[in-house]
């Protein structure tokens, strides 16, 4: 019978020692690496001055109340710049940004001859838009876009809203056939 210090039995038990110790450095560094990891950044509220826009009622309007303002627009490209446009493209000139271009956005209700299809349409696109930033994009696990509830307000929202709107490209024009 061999001594349990034998040459013999400590070779046999190493390359399982090794393999507990590559096991557990790489347990430890997934662990250490996971909170970092599972939270995104926290996106900063853009700093404007909303106090020129007319008061809006409490909680979310479900259609964009400051349409067409064009205080809300110059505001909402001051808030764009500063919040979106690091994905969305400066001036929402998304052409060449990674995220969608977002003048997009209900560009279709234009083409509705019905006013009463054109409107919902329009209100459908604007609960798209809010919907869509108070609760970020997240696809298979990933998060695209954070979620903006809690950090920016209703006139903040429909002011950039109201700027993406305005910065819309007409549709290309088809000729007469």
């Amino acid at each position: 019978m061999q001594p349990l210090n034998s040459a013999s039995s400590t070779f046999r038990q190493a390359p399982r020692t090794g393999l507990a110790a590559t096991l557990g450095a790489v347990l430890c560094a997934a662990l250490c690496c996971l909170p970092v990891a599972a939270r995104a950044e926290r996106p900063q509220p853009p700093v404007v001055d909303t106090s020129t826009l007319p008061p809006l009622a409490p909680g979310w309007a479900e259609a964009n109340p400051l349409r067409g303002n064009a205080a809300a627009i110059e505001l909402g490209r001051n808030a764009f710049n500063q919040a979106c446009a690091r994905c969305h493209g400066v001036d929402a000139d998304g052409s060449r940004s990674p995220a969608p271009d977002l003048r997009r956005i209900g560009g279709l209700c234009n083409r509705a001859k019905d006013p009463a299809l054109k409107q919902r349409c329009i209100e459908d696109s604007d609960h798209f838009f809010k919907y869509s930033v108070l609760n970020g994009k997240i696809k298979l696990g990933i998060e695209h876009m954070p979620p903006w509830e809690g950090i920016i307000d209703a006139p903040v929202l429909w002011s950039i809203r109201s700027f993406v709107e305005s910065m819309r490209k007409p549709p290309p024009r088809q000729e007469a056939k």
